[in-house]
C-alpha cells in the first residue's frame, strides 16, 4: 500500500495512551486537538556579521491539548482521567499520535496534565480535557516509501 498524499480530514490523526506502548489504547470520544512547539533559540551578534544576528535552535518541547468528552468504561478515556489526581512520576504515560500518513510520534515518560474532568454547564455533557507534554525526546518513525 502506498503512502496517501493530498488533503486529510483532522480525524485521521488517531492517539493512544497507556502505562506502556504494549498496554496503550485509544481514547474514546475526543473532539480536538491542538500542538505547540516550545522551541530554545540562543542568538549571538559577532563582529564579522555586520550586527546581523545569528542563531541555532538547542531545544525543544511539545505540548498536544485534547479536548473531549468523558466516557466512563472506555479504556483509554478512563485511563487519561485516573491521572488527574496523580503527582510526580505517577503522572506519566506512554502517548502515541499516528498520523494519516504513517508517522509515529511516540512519547514514553510524557507529562499528562489532566485540567478538566467533568465540569461544565448542567446540561452539557462531562469534558475530559489535558495536555500531553514531552518528557525528554519523542521516538518518531516516518513511514517507508513503497512503490
Amino acid at each position: 500500500m502506498s503512502t496517501p498524499t493530498g488533503v486529510y480530514p483532522c480525524y485521521e490523526n488517531q492517539f493512544k495512551i497507556g502505562a506502556a506502548k504494549d498496554s496503550a489504547k485509544s481514547i474514546a470520544d475526543m473532539e480536538t486537538f491542538g500542538v505547540s512547539f516550545d522551541n530554545g533559540v540562543e542568538e549571538w551578534t559577532p563582529f564579522e556579521t555586520e550586527g546581523w544576528m545569528r542563531r541555532l535552535m538547542t531545544a525543544k518541547a511539545l505540548t498536544i491539548s485534547v479536548n473531549g468528552k468523558r466516557n466512563v468504561g472506555d479504556t483509554g478515556n478512563d485511563f487519561v482521567a485516573g491521572l488527574a489526581f496523580k503527582n510526580g512520576r505517577n503522572a506519566e504515560a506512554y502517548f502515541e499520535w499516528d498520523f494519516p500518513d504513517g508517522t509515529v510520534v511516540a512519547l514514553s515518560g510524557a507529562v499528562i496534565n489532566v485540567t478538566n474532568i467533568g465540569a461544565g454547564d448542567s446540561t452539557g455533557v462531562a469534558p475530559l480535557e489535558f495536555e500531553v507534554m514531552s518528557n525528554g525526546k519523542p521516538e518518531i518513525t516516518l513511514p517507508t516509501a513503497t512503490p
